[in-house]
């Protein structure tokens, strides 16, 4: 099968990485220096130093030579949820198409199938997600990972291109679960790693595992509550997807939402700790789309609300932790 992967951060190059043994696979880099040093010294130095990529991955910095390779195949998109749009407009035709980003669009507040819906309506579409590190990927570490798109055809696809023996890929059609389990659950690691920098504080009061226990399990909650007002169905959350992502992501040390989360909770500013990272923390500009989008649908979020109040300058970490454990007492559910 020939695919081509658009964008070759680390999660897009990690994916190309695992397909390029058993098919013709064409990764495309932006910048036409990282596209020429991947293809000579087999190793996105930038997103994965020290991994070594399979000598079968091919690299190019045209987009037009991807698109056609793609267009006879499988065309998976790995950018930034920031430039999802584009690529789909820049696609126009019907060819099937998967992305790998997870989040709302900023402006629109609109999940990706979504944006696909607009951009391409009636085009085969779905989602590739689940709890996966790219350079565990990369390094052909055990990984399973769930397909998801109303089109059944895509879905048998985009098994065929990246099941084998170190990478499984499950299926479902219910593509509004799929990403708005990706999609919080990198808020909720924010809300993980402040807990968990606040913890090594050493303060005797400061929270310590029975917080962030407690914090996953109710965010678990409060994803669940926002994907069934949206149209997903509640099994979805507890599989890959949701709560596998969900654990991954918030306690995970290679999880740059999580990092995000523990330099706050040492004082380092917002702009400081999303600098440091060299990647993007897609959680950043998710949680107050995610907030904006749950207040329209009339669902409760209480620890997405913290976030954003303390992305926002407008929390100090501590105080944020305060505010949820003085909430009232009620009983556990999804309520």
């Amino acid at each position: 099968m020939k695919i081509a992967v658009l964008g070759a951060g680390a999660w897009g190059t990690a994916l190309a990485a695992a397909a390029a043994p058993r098919h013709e696979v064409l990764l495309w880099a932006r910048d036409g220096a990282q596209a020429a040093a991947i293809a000579v010294r087999h190793e996105n130095a930038r997103y994965l130093p020290g991994v070594e990529l399979p000598p079968a991955l091919h690299t190019t910095a045209d987009p037009a030579a991807a698109l056609a390779h793609g267009a006879a195949g499988l065309t998976v998109i790995a950018t930034p949820m920031a430039a999802l749009r584009a690529q789909l407009q820049a696609l126009g035709d019907a060819r099937p198409v998967l992305w790998l980003c997870k989040g709302f669009e900023a402006g629109s507040g609109a999940l990706a199938h979504e944006v696909a819906r607009a951009v391409r309506p009636g085009a085969p579409c779905g989602v590739l997600s689940g709890p996966s590190f790219a350079q565990e990927v990369a390094r052909g570490q055990p990984t399973a990972l769930v397909a998801a798109s109303p089109d059944k055809a895509l879905v048998e696809l985009a098994v065929q291109a990246f099941h084998g023996e170190r990478l499984r890929v499950y299926a479902s059609d219910d593509i509004v679960g799929v990403e708005v389990g990706g999609a919080v659950k990198n808020v909720l690691a924010i809300a993980t790693g402040i807990v968990d920098g606040l913890a090594a504080s050493g303060r005797p009061d400061a929270p310590g595992l029975n917080a962030r226990a407690a914090l996953v399990t109710r965010g678990l909650a409060e994803m669940t509550r926002l994907g069934l007002a949206l149209g997903a169905r509640a099994e979805t959350f507890m599989g890959l997807s949701g709560l596998g992502d969900l654990v991954l992501t918030a306690t995970g040390d290679l999880s740059r939402n999580r990092r995000v989360g523990l330099l706050l909770a040492a004082g380092v500013t917002l702009s400081e700790a999303v600098a440091s990272l060299g990647h993007v923390a897609e959680g950043v500009l998710t949680a107050p789309v995610v907030l904006a989008r749950a207040r329209a649908a009339g669902v409760e979020m209480p620890i997405t609300e913290a976030v954003v109040a303390v992305l926002e300058g407008r929390l100090a970490p501590a105080e944020a932790v305060v505010r949820l454990m003085s909430r009232s007492a009620r009983a556990e559910g999804l309520s």
